[in-house]
């Protein structure tokens, strides 16, 4: 098949890249300023901002299957003069609007856990809202909602050192909110299958890890992946919701009252659809073994597993 994969040279685009083109499609990856060198092998780019109609109705013409992957942050608050609603709602009608003029076959949608338009955050409606445009197009679609997503060159673990220290740190709530990590070596390959059968046609799929961590579990994780061990000191939530809320309006820090609204909601399964695509939940890869802990750092015991 002949692919575009709009976001193809974020984290989980290089990869989905790659996957793809060792099966042997042809693959090209459009972003608003693609660097050839940053491709993998045999991987062409193309440029076009989602968010605008114009730079990509051309660019979509002559493809085989679509694969929509632009995403801002949940964890961060929008850069300046980007929202939630103009890229993945906005970005999603542009491109289904594209993909059906093109006549594209397949199109495949990246959403994320709790996406639902009427979502308690900014990201999870907008999410929510761009499932029902992709739902309600004439495109045989796929829709994914992966749990939090690590590999090299995720923000998920930068992101929890970013608002921790090591030795003694705050969580809100004391870290109780709860994930379920998926490696990015695992997902990608169901993506592609994702495309490839259409007996997944139709169909919402929600992917997750093999063990569900709450954030106090990921960031003694991340903390022993580099010798060093921490304590976690409750925060009140709300107390929490108020801290954040606070710096919110302050263009240099990058967490607001969205971000604290997304901690009050856990991000995980309760029916792990990686078995639609023939995976064994318990045979995916862990977080910690994905940091090198499977022996000292298995000490870190994940609080249920999927």
């Amino acid at each position: 098949m002949k692919i575009l994969v709009a976001g193809g040279t974020g984290f989980i685009g290089t990869t989905l890249c790659a996957e793809l083109a060792a099966r042997g499609h042809e693959v090209t990856a459009l972003s608003r300023s693609p660097d050839a060198g940053d491709l993998p092998d045999g991987v062409d780019s193309a440029m076009g901002d989602v968010s605008a109609y114009d730079s990509i109705v051309d660019v979509v013409t002559g493809y085989d299957a679509v694969v929509n992957l632009v995403s801002l942050s949940p964890l961060y608050q929008p850069p300046k003069g980007k929202t939630h609603e103009e890229v993945h709602l906005g970005g999603t009608e542009n491109l289904v609007r594209a993909a059906e003029a093109a006549g594209v076959g397949r199109f495949l949608q990246m959403s994320g856990l709790g996406a639902d338009p009427n979502g308690t955050t900014a990201f999870l409606r907008a999410k929510g809202k761009a499932e029902d445009v992709v739902r309600d197009s004439s495109l045989a679609w796929t829709i994914v909602r992966p749990s939090v997503v690590f590999g090299d060159g995720a923000e998920f673990l930068e992101f929890t050192k970013r608002v921790t220290t090591p030795y003694v740190t705050g969580l809100p709530a004391g870290g109780k909110t709860r994930f379920q990590p998926i490696w990015v070596g695992d997902l990608a390959p169901m993506l592609a299958e994702a495309l490839e059968d259409d007996d997944h046609a139709g169909e919402t799929y929600e992917l997750a890890g093999p063990e569900v961590l709450t954030l106090a579990d990921v960031t003694k994780l991340a903390y022993a992946a580099e010798g060093k061990d921490v304590t976690i000191v409750p925060v009140p939530m709300g107390l929490s919701k108020v801290g954040l809320s606070a710096v919110g309006p302050v263009p240099f820090v990058p967490f607001g009252p969205d971000q604290a609204r997304s901690l009050e909601v856990d991000n995980t399964v309760t029916d792990n659809d990686v078995t639609a695509f023939g995976r064994d939940p318990a045979e995916l890869t862990t977080l910690g073994a994905y940091l090198g802990l499977e022996g000292d750092g298995a000490r870190v015991r994940p609080t249920e597993t999927a």
